[in-house]
């Protein structure tokens, strides 16, 4: 699955590359965990040419009140693509409210002699890239707060990634630079979206071993240091 990002680019070089408008301002993520809820930059089809916050973990429209949306947004971190036309919480908004997520890398755990090793992998030709998304609004009828939130898409891995996340061997899918703005299209057909979801070849990808600071309870793992290689002997 898909649950530990990295955006390590300011707001400006992001909205340079998607030919975005920035009204929002954010530091670099060199590391964040969906379940801290982060806020994250999208870019959605509603408004494709601006960048907007939403908070990873999608609450959907008819969730009634704060509890159940605190409880059912830790499953909807990641939205499994071949089930995402069923699920009652995934249906409406993947017809009608895709988006782009921005990323520079993303993380993930090699099972390997019963320990769990971390890797970065992102694309060897695009410094930032896209997975594809989804979104929707909800309100808390207490407050009256309106809460943007977005999922993210996976799909069955492609060799490097089952090599690496070689237990339940998923990844998220990523969008080709030239699928991008087609994946916002607001008329596509059911099959037409489908089409977007196998994954993209490893050819295109990097991966590498990282420390596990990622993982250290007590330093701070949204550092540039995270992001870097680091071999383990046992792996070589």
């Amino acid at each position: 699955m898909c649950f530990h990002n990295s955006l390590s680019k300011k707001a400006q070089e992001v909205a340079n590359r998607f030919n975005a408008q920035s009204e929002i301002n954010f530091e670099p993520i060199f590391y964040a965990s969906g379940f801290s809820y982060p806020l994250w930059p999208l870019i959605t089809s509603e408004e494709p040419d601006k960048l907007r916050m939403y908070r990873w973990g999608l609450i959907p429209h008819w969730v009634k009140e704060e509890s159940q949306a605190k409880e059912i947004r830790t499953m909807t971190l990641n939205a499994k693509s071949e089930t995402v036309f069923e699920k009652p919480s995934f249906k409406f908004s993947i017809r009608k409210k895709r988006c782009l997520i921005p990323s520079t890398g993303f993380f993930e755990w090699q099972d390997f002699n019963k320990k769990k090793y971390p890797y970065f992998i992102r694309l060897k030709e695009m410094e930032i890239f896209a997975f594809a998304g989804i979104y929707t609004s909800w309100t808390d009828k207490t407050s009256g707060e309106i809460v943007h939130t977005f999922s993210i898409l996976t799909t069955e891995a492609n060799p490097l990634m089952a090599r690496i996340h070689n237990m339940k061997k998923r990844m998220p899918v990523i969008l080709e630079k030239e699928k991008e703005k087609k994946w916002l299209n607001d008329d596509l057909t059911d099959e037409q979206i489908k089409s977007f979801f196998p994954a993209i070849d490893d050819r295109m990808m990097q991966a590498y071993t990282i420390s596990k600071r990622i993982t250290s309870r007590t330093m701070n793992p949204n550092v540039p240091e995270v992001n870097e290689a680091f071999e383990y002997p046992e792996l070589i």
